[in-house]
């Protein structure tokens, strides 16, 4: 679509013209995120500063019926950012502060685009913690994990995004402006909005505001490596360990490839692994009593023994334990620095792992691809990347995505979902009548359709094309 001069102008009233962006470079930089090679670019990039900025761009998109997309900070890998209608690229980088750290009721208000690294830091200073630790934690911002529902490495004993989220101040499709909830633990006055909005990937409003809940920090953890020589072993090691009485902070999975590929994209990385090694567990317990994280990992040792496995390594460093964590954080960035690849985010109960890796494992020699395997084993949430490797264009085009349908099948009959972190967004969206019922996905259109009545925010993401 075209944006006429009058609506353009519109833009640059409410703006200011340094803040609407129409060349083709900004455009270009603005239509994609981390999602393999897409790019949408919108007809315009515009920059708001505040809620009532975006009220009235949101009027005029209404009035107009013009596509918005919101626009966090690309890390995403759903394509839940990208403009596939063109229109109206939102932006939010310019919410970016802290507002208001509350260490009396330990709470923290904040902007969208405050890099959640940075939020984790900010609290640590006063002695506080925001778990939810999502990979790409260094860039991504706080808004793009509540819109989807980001977890994380810690997310297996301390939760996700959505469990920290009290209120929300939301610009409404319409230009309303409303808080969602109250800063109080608990709340059962009338319908959750906040938690409606959480994880609900842009669809229904702009969130500006947000206040989270906190917790007193750890002062201790243990963190060890596990290497299996099977990695169906690995796997059944997750839910033994959570059966003896553990609650690890993190319990991480990764094969062999993702080990391998990432200690060739970071050389000062300096562990050894031998080649009968097929996958690893990364486990961290935390707390403030070290004699008592002593024994929970004697315990996890006891456990793991069971099966068979290497020598444990113990990282009894602060250098050490950064390089491993930097490992497992690496992994993503590796396997696409490796290959042209599509990154499903699968998640089952964790007993079901062992199934759910062998049953990929099986589809993928069925359909002539390969996967590299890993993630947040403790929440059964695995990432599955689809190596293109040697693959021709057209069983890439035709051959992947019958696959694709077939690992989401698998994930679903084992009491699993379609995404645990990542969101459905674009490139995924045909796939939700493998979870849903007809029912359930008119259901949730209709709430899209209560919300933004003209269909302008976000469209054509999370729901099928038939829908």
């Amino acid at each position: 679509m075209q944006l006429n001069p009058e609506i353009l102008q519109k833009l640059i009233t409410i703006l200011g013209s340094s803040y609407v962006f129409i060349d083709e470079e900004t455009r270009n930089h603005y239509g994609h995120d981390e999602t393999e090679d897409y790019i949408f670019p919108p007809n315009v990039v515009v920059k708001p500063a505040n809620a009532r900025e975006i009220s009235e761009i949101l009027k005029i998109s209404n009035e107009y019926k013009i596509p918005t997309t919101p626009i966090g900070a690309r890390t995403g890998l759903s394509g839940g950012s990208l403009s596939i209608y063109e229109g109206i690229g939102l932006s939010l980088e310019r919410l970016n502060k802290i507002l208001d750290i509350d260490e009396k009721n330990l709470q923290v208000i904040v902007e969208p685009a405050v890099i959640t690294q940075v939020l984790r830091e900010a609290v640590a200073e006063k002695g506080l913690f925001y778990p939810p630790d999502p990979s790409s934690q260094g860039s991504c911002w706080i808004g793009g994990n509540v819109a989807e529902n980001a977890g994380g490495a810690r997310a297996v004993k301390y939760g996700v995004t959505k469990d920290y989220v009290l209120n929300l101040e939301v610009v409404l499709p319409n230009g309303e402006i409303i808080w969602t909830g109250a800063n109080t633990l608990k709340n059962s006055t009338g319908y959750n909005f906040t938690q409606l909005m959480v994880g609900s990937e842009g669809t229904l409003g702009i969130i500006t505001k947000i206040v989270l809940k906190l917790i007193p920090k750890v002062t201790h953890n243990v963190l060890m490596l596990v290497p299996f020589y099977k990695a169906n072993q690995a796997c059944e090691a997750v839910s033994a360990i959570f059966r003896a009485g553990i609650i690890p902070s993190a319990l991480e999975f990764m094969e062999r490839d993702a080990i391998d590929w990432t200690l060739k994209y970071n050389e000062n990385i300096n562990i050894k692994v031998k080649d009968s090694i097929e996958a690893h567990l990364l486990i961290e317990v935390d707390g403030n009593y070290p004699e008592i994280l002593m024994l929970e990992a004697e315990k996890i040792l006891s456990v793991v023994e069971q099966f068979e496995i290497d020598e444990v390594l113990f990282a009894d460093t602060e250098d050490e334990k950064t390089a491993l964590w930097k490992m497992r954080r690496s992994v993503a960035e590796a396997v696409k620095a490796n290959s042209i690849y599509k990154e499903e985010d699968t998640v089952v109960p964790r007993y079901e792992l062992p199934k759910l890796l062998s049953g990929i494992k099986e589809i993928g020699n069925k359909y002539g691809f390969k996967s590299v395997c890993y993630g947040h084993a403790g929440d059964g949430n695995l990432h599955v990347n689809i190596i293109k490797g040697e693959m021709t264009d057209d069983n890439w085009q035709t051959q992947v995505p019958l696959g694709i349908r077939e690992i989401f099948e698998l994930t679903v009959s084992l009491k699993g979902t379609l995404s645990g972190e990542h969101g459905i967004g674009y490139v995924q969206k045909n796939f939700m009548d493998i979870a849903f019922s007809k029912t359930h996905l008119e259901l949730m259109s209709r709430i899209k359709s209560v919300f933004d009545f003209n269909n302008i925010l976000n469209p054509g993401k999370i729901f099928p094309d038939d829908i």
